[in-house]
């Protein structure tokens, strides 16, 4: 019976929202629905709180949490995999992963950013000088987090909110809040004033507006669906604003390329997480020369993947977030199916447990591949030459990360030109990164 953390202080609420196991459908935990004033208050203190922590302090704090994590690993991994379905083996890896979030963040709490400039430029100008230097934000942060990562998605808000000395009140997901949770009473521990962190968990439809619109807010960061990201930005105006949007970020197999490493590439890159990330591998572009052998390797290595029971430790894919994300899977690919797509394995569901999924022949049209698919689904498009792979891989609304498989340079920096993404990644998943 979790309470919201306002401040540091454990507020319980009569109305209260259900957190369940996904792969079981038990409910683990409830969590308090914050009202409007629980959001007021958390955003009043926030606002009037004036920070003091020396750049040290601040540094001391991140790596302290990051060194309780650490000797909390296995408990934070158990609760990720609770709320969220994912097999101890991504929660684990998700644990580890922020502790260098918050070696960054205190690295970069470290850091001088105040610049000098010299005014003597012009005729107009002295010999004189300008000094300049940051500081926190006037009012607080709204930082409002998906359910793909409990920790992560998290942390990636909080940290860099701490190194540099601002405020912020945490909305995580309703679907996946218990480790948001855990992290905030790490951080008190750790030595944050606990008015510089506040956790709010609630409807949506009651609290979001007010998150968003508040006079005490003075930035709103957000990472989800595109539909509520639009919303936001029409929405918290006056504000400033970081929205992390999604992706449908291929992989595209030249005919020179590796097709072994090519295919554990696209494989892994696929199902981790069980192809919940935004930087997921979510169309498989492949050359029409080397495409049948891509395909034969990469439903070897699908049924290679040990996939159910996420508390196994052997298991390699947990369920994805609910039953109806996992509803919705089976229907596109059903559809592409209908459409002349050829399933070459899976597309089998049980509850929130949706196996992983390799099409064939998949029309660059076809829902599963034209949007994003945010499951462990591998839509396989063939295409003829680089000018159709790039027209293809641009044919969609969607512009984040890119894998490419090939060794030939002309190929490479065509790609890294044309693409229309955030990063091209030479032999590599969309999704590396530090």
């Amino acid at each position: 019976r979790e309470a919201l953390r306002i401040a540091g202080e454990k507020v319980h609420r009569d109305r209260t929202i259900e957190v369940a196991y996904p792969y079981t459908g038990e409910v683990i935990a409830t969590v308090p629905k914050a009202t409007l004033d629980d959001v007021r208050n958390a955003l009043r203190i926030a606002r009037d709180y004036k920070p003091t922590l020396t750049r040290y302090e601040r540094y001391k704090i991140l790596m302290r949490a990051g060194e309780i994590i650490a000797s909390r690993l296995d408990e934070m991994s158990r609760t990720i995999t609770l709320e969220s379905g994912l097999s101890r083996k991504d929660s684990l890896y998700e644990v580890g992963r922020a502790s260098d979030v918050l070696l960054f963040a205190a690295n970069q709490a470290l850091v001088d950013d105040g610049q000098v400039f010299s005014c003597d430029l012009t005729h107009h100008g002295k010999s004189r000088k300008v000094y300049t230097m940051r500081e926190p934000l006037q009012g607080a942060i709204t930082a409002i987090t998906p359910f793909n990562h409990p920790l992560n998605q998290v942390i990636h808000k909080v940290a860099p909110a701490i190194a540099t000395n601002n405020r912020i009140v945490l909305k995580p997901s309703e679907k996946t809040p218990l480790t948001a949770f855990l992290l905030a009473d790490i951080l008190y521990e750790a030595g944050l004033p606990p008015q510089m962190l506040s956790v709010l968990t609630g409807d949506p439809k009651e609290i979001a507006d007010e998150l968003l619109t508040n006079a005490d807010v003075d930035l709103v960061t957000f990472t989800g669906g595109v539909p509520i990201g639009k919303y936001i930005a029409g929405k918290a105006t006056y504000k400033r604003q970081i929205l992390e949007l999604g992706g449908n970020d291929p992989i595209i197999v030249m005919e020179d390329a590796d097709i072994e490493e090519a295919a554990t590439l696209a494989a892994n890159g696929s199902y981790k997480n069980s192809g919940q990330r935004c930087t997921a591998v979510k169309r498989m572009l492949v050359h029409e020369s080397v495409a049948d052998q891509f395909v034969e390797l990469l439903v070897a290595k699908t049924r290679a993947l040990k996939y159910g029971d996420p508390m196994d430790p052997d298991t390699d894919m947990g369920t994805v977030i609910d039953e109806a994300a996992a509803k919705q899977f089976e229907a596109v690919v059903n559809e592409a199916i209908a459409a002349g797509a050829r399933l070459r394995y899976g597309n089998e569901r049980r509850g929130a447990l949706y196996s992983p999924t390799v099409l064939d022949h998949v029309d660059p049209e076809m829902t599963v591949a034209k949007h994003e698919t945010f499951g462990p689904v591998s839509p396989v498009i063939r295409f003829r030459n680089i000018d159709e792979a790039i027209r293809i891989s641009n044919g969609t609304a969607y512009g984040l990360s890119s894998s490419i498989c090939t060794n030939r340079l002309d190929y490479i920096t065509r790609f890294i030109r044309e693409l229309n993404v955030g990063s091209v990644n030479v032999r590599e998943v969309p999704g590396y990164r530090l």
